[in-house]
C-alpha cells in the first residue's frame, strides 16, 4: 500500500490546482503532509489545504487554511 499527500490550492477566482505525491511509508507521507501544512499556514494563497490518504482510498487526515475574506 502507498500513502498519498494531496495539496490543494484555490485562487481568489475559484480555480483549484492540486499536487499529488506518493510515499512508500506512512512516516514519509506524514512528513510531507506536515511540510505542506507548514507552508500553507503562512501562504498567500486564499485557500491552501492538504489531505493524506492511502492508495486504497482510505482517509487519514486533512487540514485547510483560509486566508481569504470570511463569507
Amino acid at each position: 500500500m502507498k500513502f498519498l499527500v494531496i495539496e490543494l490550492q484555490e485562487s481568489a477566482d475559484g480555480q483549484v490546482s492540486n499536487i499529488v505525491t506518493s510515499h512508500d511509508t506512512f512516516n514519509e507521507a506524514e512528513s510531507k503532509y506536515y511540510a505542506v501544512l507548514s507552508a500553507a499556514a503562512v501562504s498567500s494563497v486564499p485557500v491552501h489545504s492538504a489531505i493524506m490518504a492511502n492508495s486504497h482510498g482510505g482517509y487519514i487526515d486533512s487540514k485547510s487554511f483560509n486566508h481569504g475574506e470570511t463569507e
